[in-house]
C-alpha cells in the first residue's frame, strides 16, 4: 500500500501549503474551520405543513383479517424501499481484502482494522424523507437514532457522525426552514449522545421545476469495536432460541411504509424521538455483544417488527413462531414504526442475564416467541402463517425486476 508524507505539524497558528516550493496558502486555520462565510437566507415554515400534520394515518382503512394482514406484509416486503438490496450490493466489493466481518444485509458494515488486536469499526447510514417532510427536526433526529442503533446492535460504540444533507432550493424560504430545522435536530442529538460531527456535505437544488425532493438528511454513524470477534450478527439460527423485543411499541403509523405503500398517504407526525431511550438501548446492546448474551440482534425501523422478523428469518433460512400480546392489535403491533427498539434471539439460559441487564438500564423487555429453525415458515400465532419461500420471493425479486 502506498503512503506519502504530505506535511508536518508545526508550532504557531498558521496553515501553510506550498506547491513546487512556492507558498500558495498561508492562513490561520480558524479561517477555514470556524470562520467560514455565513448565509442569512430568509426561512419560513411551509404554509401547508400544519394541514398535512393534521391528516394522520389513523383515518386509513386497515387490514381486518389475518389473511389481509398477511397480504399487506408481502406487499410491503416487495416495495422498493424495503426490498432486499443484495442485487445492487453484490456488484461491489463487500469483503475489503477479507477484513469485512459484517456486510449487507447486516445492520452495519464492520471492518477489522488490526488482525492481532481485532480492533474494528462499524458504519451505518440512514435517512427517511417522509419523516422529515412532516417534521424535519424530529425526522433528522430519527435518522441519526436509527444509524446509532444500527451500530450499537452489532456491539460497536458510536464515536462520530457524518452527514449528507439533501434539500431543494435554499432560495425557497420553506426549503431553507426545513434545512435549518434538520441541522438543528442533528446538532441537538449529537450534543445529547456525545458524538461529534467530523464532516459531511450539503446538496441543494434537488428538485424538478418548482417541486423539491423531500428534505432528506442522511446521517452516518461510526462506531468503534474493541474486538470484532464479539460482534453480534443479525438473523435467527439456533432452534429453540427465544425472541426478545427491547423497547416500547406505540401505535405509530403516520409517515410509515404501510401508509405510503398501501395508501400513498403522507400525513400526520413521525414517530416520537427519545434520545435518552436510544442511548439506554445502545448500552444494553453493547453489553449484550460484549457478554455474548444474544445469538442475533436486529434493529426495528421502517416496516416495524414485521419487517425485522422477516429479515431475521430470511438471513439464514430459520423460521419462527411469534405470540401477539393479549389485548393488542396485531396490525399496530407488527407494523408500528416506533423508534428505539431491537429484536434479539437469545438462548434460554441467557434470558435471566438479559432481563436483568435491560432492567438495569430501564429498557422495556418482552419475550415474544421462539425460533423454529427447521419449520420453514413465520407463524404469527392465531393471525397468519407464511412460508419463508414465499417471503423470499416477495423480498428478493423487486430490484432485479426493476433494474435487471
Amino acid at each position: 500500500m502506498l503512503a506519502t508524507a504530505i506535511g508536518e505539524v508545526t508550532e504557531g497558528d498558521r496553515l501553510v501549503i506550498s506547491w513546487h516550493g512556492q507558498t500558495v496558502v498561508d492562513v490561520p486555520p480558524a479561517s477555514l474551520a470556524d470562520e467560514g462565510p455565513v448565509y442569512h437566507r430568509p426561512y419560513e415554515r411551509p404554509a401547508d405543513l400544519s394541514i398535512r400534520q393534521a391528516d394522520p394515518a389513523s383515518v386509513l382503512p386497515r387490514p381486518a383479517t389475518g389473511a389481509e394482514l398477511r397480504s399487506t406484509l408481502l406487499k410491503l416486503l416487495a416495495s422498493p424501499n424495503l426490498a432486499d438490496k443484495t442485487w445492487i450490493v453484490e456488484q461491489y466489493d463487500s469483503y475489503v481484502q477479507g477484513n469485512s466481518v459484517l456486510f449487507q444485509p447486516e445492520d452495519a458494515g464492520m471492518i477489522r482494522l488490526d488482525e492481532e488486536s481485532n480492533l474494528g469499526v462499524a458504519i451505518a447510514t440512514d435517512a427517511n424523507g417522509r419523516y422529515c417532510a412532516m417534521d424535519p427536526y424530529v425526522g433528522a433526529q430519527l435518522a441519526y437514532a436509527e444509524a446509532y442503533r444500527n451500530v450499537t446492535v452489532t456491539g460497536a460504540r458510536p464515536i462520530a457522525v457524518s452527514d449528507c444533507l439533501n434539500f431543494g432550493s435554499p432560495e425557497d424560504p420553506a426549503v431553507m426552514w426545513q434545512f435549518s430545522e434538520a441541522v438543528r435536530g442533528i446538532a441537538d442529538a449529537c450534543q445529547q449522545l456525545g458524538t461529534p460531527v467530523t464532516g459531511g456535505n450539503v446538496s441543494f437544488y434537488n428538485q424538478t421545476g418548482q417541486t423539491a425532493i423531500h428534505p432528506t438528511p442522511v446521517v452516518g454513524v461510526l462506531g468503534l469495536m474493541d474486538d470484532v470477534t464479539k460482534r453480534t450478527r443479525m438473523g435467527f439460527t439456533a432452534d429453540g432460541d427465544r425472541l426478545v423485543l427491547l423497547g416500547t411499541t406505540r401505535e405509530e403509523l403516520d409517515c410509515s411504509e404501510w401508509a405510503w405503500v398501501v395508501h400513498q398517504h403522507l400525513g400526520g407526525r413521525p414517530p416520537a424521538v427519545d434520545l435518552a431511550a436510544e442511548q439506554a438501548l445502545g448500552e444494553v446492546l453493547i453489553a449484550v455483544s460484549d457478554r455474548g448474551l444474544a445469538t442475533s440482534a436486529h434493529d426495528l425501523s421502517e416496516g416495524g417488527l414485521a419487517i425485522a422478523l422477516v429479515e431475521s428469518a430470511l438471513r439464514h433460512g430459520a423460521g419462527a413462531r411469534v405470540d401477539v400480546p393479549a389485548g393488542v392489535s396485531p396490525f399496530g403491533w407488527l407494523l408500528s414504526e416506533s423508534a428505539h427498539r431491537a429484536l434479539l434471539s437469545v438462548a434460554p439460559e441467557q434470558l435471566d442475564a438479559l432481563r436483568t441487564l435491560a432492567a438495569t438500564h430501564g429498557v422495556p423487555y418482552a419475550e415474544i416467541g421462539t425460533v423454529e429453525a427447521d419449520s420453514g415458515e413465520l407463524v404469527i400465532e392465531h393471525v397468519f402463517h407464511v412460508s419463508l419461500d414465499e417471503l423470499a420471493t416477495a423480498h428478493r425479486g423487486t430490484l432485479p425486476k426493476l433494474f435487471g
